[in-house]
């Protein structure tokens, strides 16, 4: 009998298991990755929030952790993002794959493309998934509305079909899945695997530090919440002080904290003002932003490296999907994967008879 959790994504991955560990900022680091890929999983590097010399030495020192193939994150709009392509070719030996979300134009991916590099955006709506196949990608991850960070309203459930239906390449599942139950129901709708973001930032190789790792595994399901006033876009994390108060907050209130959030990624990256003005520019011609939704969504993620960087989850935002209410343990990588894998096979056989 046909191995049930051996799917076109493992083929094309070669990896072991169709589970793909997302490319979530300053926590896809090397380490998470490595341990990712040797449990026989796929990870992604998250290098949209790296400068292209720091992305130059994590490429090395992922490389220096597994001989396994994996998967690179980035933006088009990110300063440096031309010499990050270019790193991406030039280890085109051990990275399989490339994922995005407003990403690259078609003369792009023809360049990943021709280098044997798979590109692989994550969509949350049926349009976007129909434009990324006619730019040529060669699989689309579709986040339901469970996912965590900005997200839509249109559940997994209900997406992952509408998309299937129109789209004819293969497609990964995402938001809402921590388990091997979750495994097999993304494979019974149709899809080569599913992608998970939350569950891997729980892991005992995720380099959150202690403190917000704690707050994570004691957020129930009622302490999760969808805020719209972090950047002027839809955004599911736990509820933290800093949070609440950007939630009573007024407009001119959330122009402050950009203003603030703007300093502190001026001071991190040593980007000038028109650096962070072009990055916030090059946002509102991907996706419709305004410029000041824009310029808010440019320096937001200071605010959320407070936390998974600095360990300060009282002035930081801890951004999550709903399923992290339900998560209580930090496995290993490895354990993780075993888990699911088996949980996945005994649902499969059961479903079988």
């Amino acid at each position: 009998m046909a191995d049930p959790l051996a799917t076109v994504l493992t083929e094309r991955l070669g990896c072991r298991y169709p589970i793909i560990q997302t490319a979530m900022g300053w926590v896809a680091e090397p380490q998470l990755v490595a341990a990712t890929c040797n449990a026989g999983a796929f990870g992604f590097l998250g290098a949209a929030v790296m400068q292209p010399a720091e992305a130059r030495t994590k490429l090395a020192a992922l490389r220096g952790l597994t001989d396994r193939p994996f998967g690179v994150n980035f933006h088009m709009f990110q300063p440096g993002a031309a010499e990050i392509v270019d790193l991406v070719i030039a280890n085109k030996q051990q990275v399989r794959a490339v994922s995005f979300g407003r990403g690259p134009d078609k003369k792009m991916i023809g360049r990943f493309r021709d280098a044997g590099i798979l590109c692989i955006p994550t969509v949350g709506a049926v349009k976007h998934a129909q434009k990324m196949v006619e730019l040529g990608c060669d699989m689309v991850t579709v986040q339901g509305g469970e996912g965590g960070g900005h997200t839509g309203s249109v559940p997994t459930t209900v997406l992952l079909p509408q998309v299937l239906d129109n789209v004819q390449v293969p497609v990964i599942a995402a938001g809402g899945f921590a388990d091997g139950r979750g495994l097999a129901a993304a494979l019974a709708y149709g899809a080569v695997g599913i992608a998970m973001g939350t569950r891997f930032l729980m892991t005992a190789e995720s380099p959150v530090p202690a403190a917000s790792k704690a707050r994570y595994t004691k957020a129930g399901t009622d302490q999760i919440i969808v805020s719209t006033k972090v950047d002027g876009m839809p955004q599911r994390m736990i509820r933290t002080p800093l949070l609440d108060r950007i939630e009573a907050s007024g407009t001119i209130g959330m122009w402050l904290r950009a203003l603030e959030a703007g300093l502190a990624m001026k001071k991190q990256t040593g980007a000038s003002w028109a650096q962070l003005y072009a990055t916030a520019k090059g946002m509102t011609s991907h996706g419709g932003l305004s410029l000041p939704q824009a310029m808010m969504a440019a320096s937001a993620p200071m605010l959320i490296m407070r936390a998974v960087v600095d360990g300060d989850p009282e002035t930081g935002l801890l951004a999550t999907g709903v399923v992290g209410g339900r998560i209580s343990d930090l496995p290993t990588c490895a354990e993780l994967v075993d888990g699911i894998v088996a949980q996945a096979r005994a649902r499969c056989a059961a479903l079988a008879g």
